[in-house]
C-alpha cells in the first residue's frame, strides 16, 4: 500500500472515530456513504477501441451517464459492467471479439465512475441503471458482469419475468452484501455499534435485510444461463462465498475455476476471455 493511501485511510478512520464519540448513527451515515464512494479515478487514455463508438448519454436519477455502442444495429445485443471504483474502459478487449460474433455492444460507466456523473452509488442505484440502459437500448440478450456489477445484474435479474434465451457471464461477483459490510467495517476498525447502524441504513433504504441483497438470493429466480468464472485465490470477493451457490447445483448455472488470477487479473487472462466468448 502507497503512503497517500495509508494515510486517506488512517484519516478516515480517524473521522469515523470521532463520529462515533459523538453519534454512533452519524457516524453510520458517514461510513456508509464513503463505503458507497468509489476511491479511484481512470485519468488513463481510452483504449483505441472506444474511439471508433457511438457515445452514449442516458439520465438517470440525478445522474448523467455515459456510454459507448459498436456494431449497431444488430439483433443480438451484449452488455458490458464494471465493477466498483473502475470503468467499461477497462474491459476494451471484449469489444471486437463480441462484434466478431454479431453482437451490438453496450457498455456503460456505473453512477459516480468513469465519464458518469455522481460522487456514491449502492447496488440498488447501480442495478436500477442497469433497467433504464435496457429499457432505453434493449432488449439485451447476453451480459459480461465483473465484481459490484455482477452483484447489480443479479438484482436486476431476479426481477425479471422472460429470462429466456439470455446469457449472463459473472466474472468473480460481489457475492454477499453482508461479507462487503463486514469486510469494509473490519478495514477501517468500525465498532460492532456503528457497524449495526450502517446494517440499519441498509434496511431502511432497500426495504431487505443485508443478507438478503445477494447473489444467492436472487439465484433462486433467476432461469437465465449462467457462466460463473471466479479464482480460488480472490482476497475482494471469495471463493467460499460463490462455492456455496455452486454447491445449491442450479441447472442453469457452471462454474469456471482459476488459480492465481485473483480479482482483477483474471478477466484480462486470455483463457477466461475465450471461454468467455464460447459461451456467449
Amino acid at each position: 500500500m502507497k503512503l497517500a493511501q495509508k494515510l486517506v485511510i488512517g484519516y478516515y478512520k480517524a473521522k469515523l472515530n470521532l463520529f462515533a464519540k459523538l453519534s454512533k448513527r452519524k457516524a453510520a451515515e458517514k461510513a456508509f456513504e464513503l463505503f458507497c464512494t468509489p476511491y479511484t479515478t481512470n485519468k488513463k487514455k481510452a483504449p483505441a477501441v472506444f474511439d471508433k463508438a457511438e457515445k452514449l448519454h442516458l439520465k438517470f436519477e440525478n445522474y448523467q451517464l455515459v456510454g459507448y455502442r459498436w456494431n449497431h444495429p444488430q439483433t443480438k445485443k451484449a452488455l458490458i459492467l464494471h465493477g466498483f471504483s473502475s470503468t467499461v474502459k477497462k474491459f476494451d478487449h471484449f469489444v471486437m471479439p463480441l462484434v466478431k460474433k454479431g453482437y451490438e455492444v453496450i457498455a456503460f460507466d456505473a453512477p459516480a465512475h468513469g465519464d458518469s456523473s455522481g460522487k456514491t452509488v449502492n447496488a440498488f442505484q447501480y442495478r436500477d441503471t442497469i433497467k433504464a440502459v435496457y429499457e432505453k437500448f434493449g432488449p439485451i440478450h447476453s451480459f459480461i458482469a465483473h465484481s459490484f456489477g455482477g452483484l447489480a445484474l443479479s438484482l436486476f435479474m431476479e426481477e425479471q419475468q422472460y429470462q429466456e434465451n439470455k446469457k449472463l457471464v459473472l466474472i468473480a461477483p460481489a457475492t454477499e452484501t453482508e461479507r462487503a459490510v463486514n469486510t469494509f467495517a473490519a478495514f477501517l476498525h468500525i465498532d460492532e455499534v456503528v457497524k449495526e447502524e450502517m446494517n440499519n441504513i441498509i434496511r431502511e433504504r432497500s426495504g431487505r435485510e443485508p443478507y438478503e441483497i445477494s447473489i444467492r438470493q436472487a439465484a433462486q429466480k433467476m432461469k437465465a444461463e449462467v457462466l460463473w468464472i471466479h479464482d480460488e485465490d480472490d482476497d475482494v470477493t471469495p471463493w467460499a462465498d460463490a462455492e456455496k451457490i455452486q454447491q445449491d447445483d442450479h441447472p442453469n448455472f457452471q462454474f469456471m475455476l482459476t488459480k492465481g488470477l485473483g480479482h482483477r487479473r483474471i478477466y484480462r487472462d486470455n483463457k477466461v476471455k475465450k471461454a468467455i466468448i464460447e459461451f456467449l
